[in-house]
């Protein structure tokens, strides 16, 4: 099997996991407790966002109707899903098989965590009188919010692993960021999650891809040692 071709160095790739792996791991990791604790700041904040979105999107029906079609299809963690399964069978039919497994076990690890922690932190969703949308299981992290950030996540990995050129590896970054930042946004508008429930989702997204890149550099890419 050939070896990928490279853009990022790397000693460049795994510094920049660890440091992404550090911070996003200590500040989700806070704002898990904070949410835990019902922190009155930050619940006052949350509140104070959700119902000012919520008074924006009960007036403004087209606006809406577009944040539903962005987050129910276009940003939907099945179809972020689905642009995994279609990478993974593209790096397999290519002979980059173990990459291929890796790619689908950190998609399929993200969405366990984000339901684990679902369960265990059981955070109630906002609720309206005139709620302009619903939506299923418990509210932290935004399960929308961190599949986008691991799906972009190991997309913009993959590309710089297998040595896509500037310009491709450019606007994959740009469309990530429009589709990460853009889903948590549509879930906040929406009423269906609180802003920290999406700053979490992105954090531990960025979390889960970091280390699965710290992993893979420490572990697979690795040169073999040479023989004296």
């Amino acid at each position: 099997m050939r070896s990928p071709t490279r853009t990022t160095p790397p000693a460049t790739a795994t510094a920049t996991a660890s440091a992404v792996a550090l911070w996003s791991g200590a500040l989700s990791g806070v704002l898990l407790v904070l949410v835990t604790a019902e922190w009155g700041p930050l619940v006052s904040f949350d509140r104070a966002v959700a119902d000012g979105l919520h008074d924006s999107a009960v007036a403004s029906p087209a606006l809406t109707h577009t944040n539903r079609v962005l987050s129910d299809w276009v940003w939907d963690p099945w179809t972020m899903r689905a642009l995994i399964v279609v990478v993974v069978l593209w790096l397999w039919r290519r002979g980059r098989r173990l990459l291929a497994v890796w790619t689908a076990a950190v998609s399929a690890f993200g969405t366990a965590l984000q339901q684990l922690l679902k369960a265990a932190v059981g955070r109630d969703r906002p609720r309206f009188t005139d709620p302009v949308d619903s939506a299923h299981y418990a509210a932290f992290p935004s399960g929308h919010a961190m599949t986008a950030a691991v799906t972009c996540g190991l997309v913009l990995w993959l590309l710089a692993l297998l040595g896509a050129s500037r310009r491709v590896r450019l606007t994959t970054l740009v469309v990530g960021a429009v589709s990460v930042i853009g889903v948590g946004l549509t879930r906040m508008y929406l009423g269906v999650h609180w802003p920290s429930d999406v700053v979490a989702g992105w954090l531990l997204g960025a979390c889960c891809v970091a280390v699965a890149v710290l992993t893979y550099e420490r572990t697979v890419s690795r040169p073999a040692p040479t023989p004296r």
